[in-house]
């Protein structure tokens, strides 16, 4: 099986294969995804993006980062932080703007 592709709707970024299982944070830093991070511990928000399975459902969220989902952005099931991705499907990444 390949390793999963990201792709980033809505900029001119192209899809992007990230190694099964690797941190997230890691590749799109290195390939200068449209995608910040900031303390890439899922205290600050700043890699907030929301998440969509190409198939099936994404992996939930362990229970620290849902505390912090639960402050940056309520109410939004496809919220995720960048930095505690661990992809092992396809997905698409769209950043959610900082209010």
């Amino acid at each position: 099986m390949p390793d999963p592709l990201v792709e980033f709707p809505g900029t001119l970024f192209p899809p992007l294969r990230v190694p099964t299982g690797r941190d997230l944070s890691l590749a799109l830093t290195a390939a200068n995804s449209p995608v910040l991070f900031g303390c890439r511990s899922g205290l600050c928000g700043t890699c907030l993006v929301e998440i969509e399975a190409l198939c099936g459902e994404p992996d939930p969220p362990a229970d620290s980062e849902r505390e912090a989902l639960d402050l940056y952005a309520p109410g939004n099931p496809r919220a995720r932080l960048a930095c505690q991705l661990r992809l092992t499907q396809d997905v698409r990444i769209r950043k959610i703007p900082s209010v």
